[in-house]
């Protein structure tokens, strides 16, 4: 290769043929551009895994640039040149000409780059921008969608791939120009303007006060307000038009839109739910895109939340508007779109004001949901659960007292899924459902068949998993009942079975493997009340050794970093989350349930542990002091952890 440089002989034939020709348009490639857009797109778009020609060449190029970049850079921009200058002497009959030289810029220009986020290194001997604002720049602006169609969607590609390089005031300029490419009648020019302004609005700047790191969106609410309406209208003109096939780029556009529009939508919302459930009713005929399908429903999540984030008293509105369709799609039983109405019907639920009960409609979807074989599909599910437990947080009363045999459809369900390990998680999900908002009088009386299943299961396979679901639960209960009530359940079983379970299953697995954020407050707290109300820990030695195990595990806790102690969740912004279909099981990201605290009124798990224990030990001078002693031997660092948390709380335990 270097002799190559070094003999000039990129200027010869061979050196076209290599780096150039692959570059260049064929007849095929215009005949799959206008006749097979689809199948274009998938070689072509930004971020397919589909190797292509023009891939594989610009890939070459990369790799020249990597070790011989200054010539590389000098003999591809002459190329670019020459052809640049072909274009405009004669555009057009040599628009070729300008389409191959955009690509060879691409090829030179890109260090390092992602499909999610785009460009984040550039050549530093190639002006981006320059070329940009001489040659893609001018071809956006042509207001005539008819010239050089295939060059304008390079050119929109450009934009795409270089938008992390576009400032803040270069993309609100470029919106308008994308926006009037939706009109395009080509299908590959106005998917890849949907496409790239989809990515647009996932742009983010530095925008952290000093000292902190935190991003900002390059376009957001304000800025996107002002195009709105054309952006929808452009966008839904795509979705209504029978004649093109079901766009999944258009709709994941109409998707990050709705986001980033927020309170926004109210303006528009009742035009925008009515395209969504019309293009729903026309998907329901033939499920036949599932990446379409989940922008579609996605997009009516996003509406259910913003809108009704502003006035719960929105979710009726959406609840007469989509209930129909939802019933329609469940009495057909497209099983690809059941999953997906159960998330949304359980959003919806769960955005009811507090007080409203369930209302006529959910009463009377209620009972089918029982159904055993809406639970025999796997995929059913995960929704499935959460919608139930929706159920019960607003409407635990008219559920259990009102209509006590649906709790014991719900105990059904609970039976079932804890029978199979991959449905475990669910199983527990609804049984703390049940734990926090039915009233304990109502659920009690078949607790012990709840406990019998759950220690029956453990004797089967007691795996890893199941005995954190186990101890998370122990823990939410003795948290919300009492130490009191947890060994006189357990020992109606067996007599000692609540302190065997301490002994054996629950601390052992908060030794090995402490659990973090919600479930870590609900530790502590279950914990806490473990060691200060239960006189019967006391008794002898063996259960002296119990309660000095229980303050090491909540201690530990307490003091480790990574627990995140009164912390919901993980989750961050989702402006820029990568969103999309699984065949598993699709959730649907804005549809979301946020984290709800079982706790509320403990707002730090870790003071009321260190203010339980000083009035434990107030009220017992001296007794506590070794046990907690000798709690700490196995890691000395726990008492000063135990020390600082007092200091903090400021409570002593001498």
């Amino acid at each position: 290769m270097h002799v190559f440089f070094s003999k000039n002989d990129y200027k010869s034939h061979s050196f076209n043929s290599i780096l150039v020709l692959p570059f260049g348009i064929r007849q095929v490639d215009e005949e799959r551009f206008e006749d097979n857009p689809q199948e274009f797109i998938l070689s072509d778009m930004e971020g397919s895994d589909t190797e292509s020609r023009r891939k594989c060449a610009q890939e070459l190029l990369r790799a020249m640039c990597r070790q011989f970049e200054p010539q590389t850079t000098r003999i591809c921009s002459e190329h670019v040149s020459q052809m640049l200058a072909a274009f405009h002497a004669d555009a057009a009959n040599q628009w070729r000409n300008k389409d191959v030289a955009i690509h060879l810029m691409l090829g030179i220009s890109i260090k390092a780059e992602s499909a999610q986020y785009g460009v984040s290194q550039v050549n530093e001997g190639v002006n981006v921008m320059d070329f940009f604002s001489s040659h893609v720049l001018t071809e956006l602006q042509e207001p005539n969608m008819t010239v050089r169609p295939m060059v304008k969607a390079t050119s929109i590609k450009f934009v795409s791939i270089f938008r992390n390089q576009f400032s803040k005031q270069h993309l609100e300029a470029l919106l308008p120009l994308l926006i009037a490419h939706l009109g395009s009648p080509d299908v590959v020019v106005h998917t890849y303007a949907a496409a790239a302004m989809e990515k647009i609005l996932t742009c983010k700047v530095d925008g952290g006060t000093q000292g902190t790191s935190s991003k900002v969106p390059k376009i957001g609410r304000a800025e996107l307000s002002p195009v709105l309406n054309q952006l929808f209208t452009g966008l839904f003109a795509i979705v209504d038009n029978v004649d093109l096939d079901e766009n999944e780029y258009v709709m994941k556009c109409i998707m990050r839109a709705s986001n980033v529009a927020k309170d926004d939508l109210l303006q528009v919302v009742q035009v925008v739910l009515e395209k969504l459930t019309a293009a729903l009713a026309q998907a329901a005929k033939n499920a036949k895109n599932p990446q379409y399908n989940h922008y579609l429903f996605e997009s009516i999540a996003v509406l259910i939340r913003s809108v009704c984030t502003i006035d719960a008293a929105n979710t009726t509105a959406f609840e007469n508007f989509l209930f129909p369709p939802f019933q329609d799609v469940l009495q057909k039983e497209v099983a690809e779109f059941t999953p997906y109405v159960f998330q949304l019907l359980a959003q919806m639920l769960e955005f009811r004001p507090e007080g409203a009960g369930l209302g006529a409609a959910y009463t009377a979807l209620f009972p089918p949901l029982l159904s055993p074989t809406l639970w025999e599909c796997k995929g059913n599910i995960p929704a499935l659960t959460r919608l139930l437990t929706a159920y019960l947080s607003k409407g635990a009363n008219e559920i259990a007292v009102q209509q006590p045999n649906s709790l014991l459809g719900i105990l059904g369900v609970f039976q079932k899924l804890i029978s199979s390990q991959a449905n475990e998680q669910y199983a527990f999900d609804l049984l703390r459902a049940i734990v926090i908002y039915v009233p304990q009088e109502a659920f009690m009386p078949r607790f012990k068949d709840v406990l019998q299943i759950i220690l029956t299961k453990m004797q089967k396979k007691k795996t890893d998993k199941l005995v954190g679901l186990v101890s998370h639960f122990f823990a939410l209960f003795v948290g919300k009942f009492g130490p009191q009530v947890y060994f006189d359940q357990l020992n109606l079983l067996q007599n000692g079975l609540g302190f065997n379970i301490l002994a054996h299953v629950w601390i052992p697995r908060l030794l090995s493997a402490p659990p973090t954020r919600l479930e870590a407050k609900t530790q502590v707290i279950g914990l806490t009340k473990l060691l200060c109300e239960t006189p019967a820990l006391l008794a002898d030695a063996t259960a002296q050794n119990i309660w000095s195990q229980i303050i090491c595990c909540a201690v530990k806790i307490v003091v480790s970093p990574d627990s995140h102690l009164n912390a919901l969740s993980t989750d961050g912004d989702d402006d820029d989350v990568e969103i999309g279909y699984d065949a598993t099981y699709s959730v649907l990201h804005f549809a979301a349930r946020p984290a709800r605290d079982p706790f509320p009124d403990v707002s730090d798990a870790s003071i009321m542990l260190a203010q339980s224990l000083h009035r434990l030990c107030a009220s017992h001078p001296g007794q506590f002091t070794p046990l907690i002693q000798r709690g700490f031997e196995s890691d000395p660092k726990l008492g000063a952890g135990l020390e600082s948390l007092c200091l903090r709380a400021g409570v002593s335990l001498s």
